[in-house]
């Protein structure tokens, strides 16, 4: 049996683990008495501005900075509320269709916020490929 020192301090590893306040190989550091006005977390260094604001955070993602609001807009813009509903069947878009109703359902089930996402990365490619068949009517050489 260890001794009583021993096992808190694994328990207390192993708490910070399973909450994600630690990684797997990251080194346990001394924590402060928990306060109300602290977070009790490790202590990691501040970003560097430098790296941060010159570049994207993530540059090839078409969803990065997309609210749920715009992606529902830019649907029920392209495709209107019955074609919504025909292509995802979900009660929020078929029967009394709103943008708010429709987000708030969307915000509470993220299998269907996956498929309305998919939906609007679809779109983008099918207004792509339109752009670019309309720009070369011979298609590839």
């Amino acid at each position: 049996m260890l001794p009583p020192h021993r096992t808190k301090a694994r328990f207390e590893r192993a708490f910070l683990f399973v909450t994600g306040m630690l990684r797997p190989r990251q080194k346990l550091v001394k924590l402060e008495p928990w306060s109300p006005m602290s977070q009790n977390r490790p202590m990691s260094a501040p970003p560097d501005p430098s790296t941060t604001s010159g570049s994207p955070a993530q540059p090839r993602n078409p969803l990065h900075g997309l609210t749920l609001e715009a992606i529902v807009t830019a649907l029920v813009a392209h495709y209107g509320w019955t074609g919504l509903g025909e292509r995802i069947p979900v009660r929020c878009f078929t029967s009394d269709p709103s943008l708010a109703s429709s987000l708030k359902f969307l915000r509470k089930t993220p299998w269907a916020r996956e498929k309305v996402e998919s939906l609007y990365l679809f779109m983008l490619r099918d207004i792509r490929r339109s752009q670019a068949s309309a720009a070369d009517p011979h298609g590839p050489v």
